[in-house]
């Protein structure tokens, strides 16, 4: 069986946006507003190097919400992957699963409750079945409550970086007792982390 990191998106790999309006604060919508966080290349390649599989699991609610459509996502992401191999051809990304749904949408066939939602465990189990991931020994890495929530509804390990949402998100994961097993500055800093547990371990 193969191990994982389970990414977030938003605020972990890519950079927050501050929307053109209020209501779309920190969504990404377009491919000119993608940008990397630095170090997320190097991260991912060296994650790769140590075994682990790369997998993005990211709620992309605003596709319900009727400000972004399916096409113009797919082109969000092959541009975050093409700026990853950019920055290192070995940050290859082997999965990449999205919700698009939201109760509270506009575009009826997304704006549903769905178990594929974080924090609902729908995209991690679906990826453990896809690539033969064994949960013990993965991790869930992201910058938000709803991240670490997933984390531990899957049994992963958590860890919490303070970019993009990070820092508010400690104290959110606290007042609802979240279990974060460590907090990393950035994704490079997470991996190197987890490199390090992967020794003690041995």
């Amino acid at each position: 069986m193969n191990k994982a990191l389970f990414l977030d998106r938003d605020g972990t790999i890519v950079k927050e946006v501050e929307g053109k309006t209020p209501e779309t604060l920190g969504y990404l919508l377009t491919v000119q507003d993608v940008k990397l966080i630095e170090g997320s290349a190097d991260a991912i390649a060296q994650a790769r190097k140590s075994g682990y599989k790369i997998i993005i699991i990211t709620n992309q609610s605003a596709v319900a919400r009727g400000w972004l459509a399916i096409e113009e996502l797919n082109r969000i992401n092959k541009k975050m992957y093409e700026m990853l191999l950019e920055e290192n051809p070995e940050a290859v990304i082997d999965a990449l699963y999205y919700s698009p749904y939201h109760t509270d949408g506009s575009v009826k066939e997304y704006s549903v409750e769905h178990d594929s939602r974080k924090p609902n465990t729908g995209m991690i189990m679906q990826a453990k079945k896809d690539h033969n991931i064994e949960l013990d020994g993965s991790y869930m890495i992201g910058d938000s409550l709803s991240d670490m929530q997933t984390g531990v509804n899957a049994g992963l390990h958590n860890i919490l970086v303070e970019t993009g949402y990070g820092k508010s998100a400690q104290r959110k994961c606290l007042d609802e007792k979240v279990k974060i097993d460590f907090i990393a500055s950035n994704l490079f800093d997470a991996v190197k982390y987890i490199a390090k547990t992967g020794e003690n371990r041995q």
